[in-house]
């Protein structure tokens, strides 16, 4: 039996922007090849997020295995791929909320949810388990930024910080790099209602620990620099230049994308420096600038229980 009503939403799946259908209640499994399972490839405690969201001890992240996206180049291939195994178990209800209770006790009192879009009612349903258990935390929506806005009406109140990622917004690069030729307009209006939610304020508790707000993240890609400043343009006429954003120069060419023309390379300084004067240019005043040698660092490895370096 499941926990919420929510868990109608996936008969006929439409919660994500490829509304395929799937009647994941009974097993069928659509674009994302998820059922309605709590599958979960890690609950970690990960230090490499942004200051505010990391602290100094760190943040718990449950990352759901598969993905509403399939971009060629993540770095989560490992966990993401839908079209081959991955690492992920299924755990029961119970055992998903006492891990990360346990989890939660050695961070900053911060849960994270990685790529959710495919898992709203699993993920709403672990959120009021720990409120039920007593735990209070900040909660982050970490996200690729390929979300129906319609679905984050139904997080108001739930999410505390909004993490997406804000990739393209050409929709032939969306498709050729994450089979989503849609990704543009879904992922603007995703930003809007996350912004309608939230406003350009990012709220800090006293340890500098983020309690509410908006941070946007953009991944310079080799080649696209000047797709990396229209991002930041739209960011900035759209929204406001006071929003948090977090500029990242951490991609890496996995083996994936080892024979990709473009992508089979890091970001040149040339490259990141152009996206950066644009940063400032633009007005941008909050937020992280990575260190281009940023692809050197966070690469995770899935197959172990702590995919990150936890010294860190």
């Amino acid at each position: 039996m499941h926990l919420d009503s929510e868990f109608q939403k996936l008969s006929h799946c439409t919660l994500c922007p490829r509304e395929c259908g799937a009647e994941r209640n009974y097993g069928s499994l659509g674009y994302c090849k998820s059922d309605a399972g709590f599958n979960i490839s890690t609950i970690c405690i990960h230090k490499g997020e942004e200051p505010v969201i990391s602290g100094k001890k760190g943040i718990c992240n449950i990352f759901f295995p598969h993905c509403n996206l399939q971009c060629i180049y993540c770095q989560n291939h490992d966990i993401s791929r839908n079209s081959a195994a991955i690492y992920a178990e299924q755990l029961s209800y119970k055992e998903v909320i006492d891990s990360i209770c346990e989890t939660l006790e050695q961070t900053e009192n911060t849960v994270g949810f990685v790529s959710p879009s495919h898992y709203i009612p699993q993920m709403m349903a672990i959120i009021r388990g720990l409120h039920k258990a007593g735990k209070r935390p900040v909660i982050v929506y970490n996200t690729n930024g390929y979300d129906k806005a319609a679905t984050l009406r139904m997080l108001e109140g739930l999410i505390d910080v909004y993490l997406p990622d804000f990739k393209y917004l050409d929709e032939g690069i969306a498709f050729e790099y994450s089979d989503a030729r849609n990704y543009p307009e879904m992922a603007t209006a995703a930003l809007k209602e996350m912004y309608r939610q939230k406003g350009s304020t990012l709220i800090v508790n006293d340890e500098g620990i983020a309690e509410s707000g908006i941070i946007i993240r953009h991944l310079v890609l080799p080649g696209a620099a000047d797709q990396s400043i229209d991002v930041l343009k739209y960011i900035a006429e759209e929204f406001s230049p006071k929003l948090h954003i977090s500029l990242m120069a951490q991609y890496f060419p996995t083996c994936l994308v080892s024979g990709h023309p473009l992508l089979n390379r890091t970001i040149t300084a040339s490259e990141y420096n152009k996206v950066v004067d644009a940063f400032h240019k633009l007005g941008f005043y909050h937020g992280w600038v990575q260190d281009l040698e940023s692809h050197a660092s966070f690469r995770p490895d899935f197959s172990n229980r702590e995919p990150f370096d936890t010294s860190v």
